[in-house]
């Protein structure tokens, strides 16, 4: 066959538009041109496609991507997850809203104690942080009757020049990788100790294996997710997919209902031995053995509390059929009667075993205590057998109601004994602060400690009632009962409040916050002209927040709020604060108002003859007690004080 030695410009095209179509051969045959020559036409019609476009191709969604985060900054959209917030007067506090980023769905939002500290860290300073789940935290006595508070108020008093942080960052329902994710930018903060408090919540707690916020078993997964948090751009995916779920479905059925134990269980049978339950706890040691490498690299010292549960007062949640083992309830059932008839020991071993074997895993399970006393020895690593001491000051030697108001949270006195095991460890390892020697003998400052451990009878009965609630929902109860169907009428009924404490409790668990709740019973009290209980709740919260520094700035602060009336303060109630507060020159001027308006108010005249007393002027307290006598001759406080007057007269002469 003779081919076409000349191959015309329209050919060459026909020859490129049937390329796709027919074979090299067949267009070779249909044309009458060489096959070497379709192929050479093909692949010099065909352009090829430059590196540049592919490098487009690549780059252009990542620059979308980077060119939206930078968007949704500016405009500040969904929640910033910065650690650490300036909170002025140049400290630092916990950002509030880091918990959204453990807690991606539903309105979780669990906070710490807000615990103040120096963005510029003091020369005679000792910093102390404390991480962990509800337990670290304080519940229910959160933020006054937690460990935390015990540890800072003995250093404060034992090591009084020197300035004492003790920064809780404990929150509910979260474990060990909220722990793992906060760490690097605590270690940051030059801590001098890291005590550590976590374990119960590797379970429900956030991205816990079987928590309705879980992810899987993945450490790597999880890990990235949480680094994608921190983004923006992941915010408005995973809310742009919320509210195209809502669309749905309803929000009744979105929405969970019950206390936050209730919404966090998902798998609600976790088997011991289980594959779930196994993940749980090898997740927990992986965790912590990266959060101990960290300070082993930065050589920050740290302890770990052993884990402390209720054993013999509660009763095992769910109670199924596990392999090689009797039902729960029936292993529970025996060790009572074991302990009932004074067989401890045995009691004790069947009572572990009754919660381990417990389905519904809010309890952490014993393998949990082995895995923190193996990484304790692997790290050389200080740890608290807090589980054996709650013991030890329990009836037969097994912990239950004496020391755990429900299934794993300590009383006020569980939390003061859990801080005293820290300290003393603190002490044997000779981690307490190097600024100055002890001014307090070590024997006493356990009872010391406890005298002055800032505590009202408010954060008593707020606790008190997040237990009534607490067990008035599942899994203490069947139905859970919400916010939102019950009326005050009904909270009420449930807690019986008895007095103005319990009022205001209640107030608190409808949502009031700390601060309003201890601000209220103060306003409450000096309109009752109670100064002294006044002064005990405003005291409360300047200990909770130092950043407001003192009295006055604490009154203008809540002034410039306008939750405090001036109208309240006035010249007698502000003379008798000061007094208490021994600022005598200000009593007197004060004082000295109402004395001016009204001298025959014999309380006025008392308060003034003390004002004196205790700044020493003696003819001046004598003058202003004749005159209170003179108006109420049978007062007894006065003829005391004038006796005490007269005595330190005549020493004088």
């Amino acid at each position: 066959m003779k081919f076409n030695s000349k191959i015309s410009k329209e050919i060459k095209k026909q020859i490129f538009a049937d390329k796709d179509k027919l074979s090299a051969h067949e267009i070779s045959k249909k044309y009458n041109v060489p096959i070497f020559e379709v192929k050479k036409i093909i692949n010099a019609s065909a352009k090829k496609t430059p590196k540049w476009f592919y490098a487009i191709l690549f780059f252009l969604p990542i620059l979308f991507l980077i060119l939206l985060e930078i968007l949704l900054r500016n405009i500040n959209y969904g929640y910033d997850f910065t650690q650490w917030i300036d909170a002025g007067e140049g400290k630092y506090v916990i950002n509030s809203n880091i918990s959204k980023k453990y807690f991606t769905s539903g309105d979780f939002n669990p906070t710490t104690s807000e615990d103040y500290f120096d963005i510029q860290k003091k020369t005679n300073s000792f910093r102390v942080f404390v991480l962990g789940g509800s337990s670290a935290e304080g519940y229910p006595y959160s933020p006054m009757g937690s460990f935390s508070r015990y540890v800072r108020k003995r250093l404060e008093l034992v090591y009084p020049n020197t300035h004492i942080e003790v920064v809780n960052l404990g929150m509910t329902a979260v474990n060990s990788y909220t722990i793992l994710d906060l760490f690097p930018e605590v270690l940051d903060q030059q801590p001098d100790l890291i005590l550590i408090y976590a374990g119960h919540n590797e379970y429900y707690g956030a991205l816990g294996v079987g928590s309705v916020q879980s992810f899987g078993s993945s450490r790597n997964l999880i890990n990235l997710i949480l680094y994608l948090n921190n983004f923006k751009t992941t915010q408005l995916v995973r809310n742009s997919i919320q509210w195209v779920t809502s669309l749905f479905f309803s929000s009744e059925n979105i929405k969970s209902s019950g206390t936050l134990m209730s919404q966090m269980a998902n798998d609600k049978n976790i088997i011991l031995d289980s594959d779930v339950y196994n993940a749980g706890l090898q997740q927990f040691k992986e965790n912590f053995t990266d959060i101990l490498t960290l300070c082993k690299e930065k050589g920050v010292p740290v302890i770990i509390g052993k884990l402390a549960s209720n054993l013999k007062d509660q009763k095992p949640f769910i109670s199924v059929a596990t392999q090689g083992y009797k039902n729960t309830d029936k292993v529970y059932e025996e060790a009572w009667d074991n302990f009932k008839n004074d067989n401890f020991k045995k009691a004790d071993s069947l009572f572990r075993l009754a919660k381990d074997l417990d389905a519904l895993r809010f309890r952490a399970p014993s393998k949990m205590n082995m895995i923190i006393d193996q990484l304790g020895k692997e790290f050389n690593v200080a740890t608290v057998p807090i589980d054996s001491i709650f013991n030890s000051e329990s009836s037969g030697g097994i912990v239950g109601d004496n020391l755990i108001v429900d299934h794993l949270h300590p009383n006020v006195e569980g939390y003061q004994l859990i801080g005293k095991a820290f300290y003393n460890c603190m002490e044997k390892k000779g981690y307490l602060p190097k600024t100055e020697n002890a001014n307090i003998p070590f024997a006493k400052q356990d009872s010391l400690t406890k005298a002055n451990f800032v505590f009202t009878k408010l954060d008593s009965a707020i606790g008190n009632y997040n237990i009534t609630l607490l067990k008035h929902n599942w899994p203490y109860v069947k139905n859970s009962i919400t916010m939102t169907k019950f009326q005050h009428k009904d909270f009420l009924n449930m807690l019986q409040p008895k007095d103005l404490t319990d009022s205001i409790a209640v107030y608190k668990i409808e949502g009031l916050s700390w601060t309003d709740a201890h601000l209220l019973a103060a306003k409450t009290y000096l309109r009752r002209d109670d100064i002294k209980n006044y002064l005990k709740h405003i005291n409360t919260i300047l200990y909770q927040y130092p950043v407001l520094k003192d009295f006055n700035t604490l009154i203008t602060y809540f002034y410039n709020q306008k939750k405090i009336d001036l109208a309240d303060y006035t010249s007698t109630r502000v003379g008798i604060i000061e007094l208490y507060r021994e600022k005598y020159d200000e009593a007197i001027k004060h004082l000295t108002k109402t004395y001016n308006i009204d001298p025959k108010n014999s309380f006025v005249l008392y308060n003034l003859s003390v004002a004196y007393f205790e700044k020493r002027d003696l003819k001046s307290a004598l003058s202003m007690i004749n005159k209170c006598l003179d108006v109420d001759k049978k007062n007894e406080d006065a003829i005391k004080l004038k006796r005490e007057i007269l005595n330190q007269l005549e020493k004088t002469n």
